[in-house]
């Protein structure tokens, strides 16, 4: 798994996924939100790790009773023991919320492991508790029913679908309070270093707006005068 670097990660965690979006866009990429996730606890700071995944496929009753957990190898246990501190394990749970895609224990243990969050497209038990704790947790709504009524484990760390986005193992995943988006491992630091200067001035042009002033000519900053403006703003605000 490709490493995240510091400076990369720090940037990150100061931006919004609506901000890295648009840095996205300018490159052509107009599907990595991840549809329908949501924090369990909005007021968690940034989620920022590398992805390490976790594949579901239909359950089949033959294949997927009870028993199966009591194989050390199964994909579920296996991907909760070996995802790398530091990373965010993504779960293809189909988009299907009937049945959980994990519950508390496991998501306990992640965070124990110095997981950096995890995000689900289907759903979680014990939500209220997986609410509770320090690590980032997403996903599509409750659910009490264990996994094995209807997903069976299949994969680790290999190419997914979450929330109708691609996700390759060692795409950075950054999550706030609106949602979790996917970036593509080869452009993270770049996006990163534009989304940082994209905040800045955004923080400049809410600062303005807020004092009443027009979007025209500020937002995008067409007039002239806005970037030298903005260019004094930064000297003053250390940005």
């Amino acid at each position: 798994m490709s490493q995240l670097k510091t400076e990369t990660r720090a940037s990150l965690e100061k931006v919004s996924t609506a901000t890295l979006c648009t840095a996205l866009f300018k490159r052509g990429l107009r599907n990595q939100f991840i549809q329908d996730v949501r924090p369990l606890n909005p007021n968690l700071p940034n989620m920022v790790g590398a992805a390490f995944t976790l594949r579901y496929i239909p359950a089949r009753e033959d294949l997927n009773t009870i028993k199966v957990f009591e194989d050390p190898s199964h994909p579920q246990r296996l991907a909760v023991e070996t995802c790398p501190a530091g990373a965010v394990l993504v779960i293809d749970s189909r988009k299907d919320a009937r049945a959980a895609s994990a519950g508390s224990i496991l998501v306990t243990r992640l965070m124990r492991r110095g997981v950096a969050g995890v995000v689900s497209d289907g759903g979680f038990r014990d939500s209220p508790e997986i609410a509770k704790l320090t690590m980032p947790a997403y996903h599509q709504r409750p659910s009490a029913p264990t996994n094995l009524t209807l997903h069976q484990a299949l994969d680790i760390n290999v190419p997914i679908g979450c929330g109708d986005v691609a996700v390759f193992p060692g795409d950075v995943v950054v999550g706030d309070a609106e949602g979790v988006v996917i970036i593509p491992a080869g452009i993270a630091d770049e996006v990163a270093a534009e989304a940082i200067e994209m905040t800045a001035f955004e923080d400049f042009v809410t600062e303005r707006v807020q004092q009443g002033d027009s979007i025209v000519g500020l937002y995008p900053p067409t007039n002239p005068g806005t970037r030298e403006s903005f260019a004094e703003w930064r000297g003053k605000n250390n940005r």
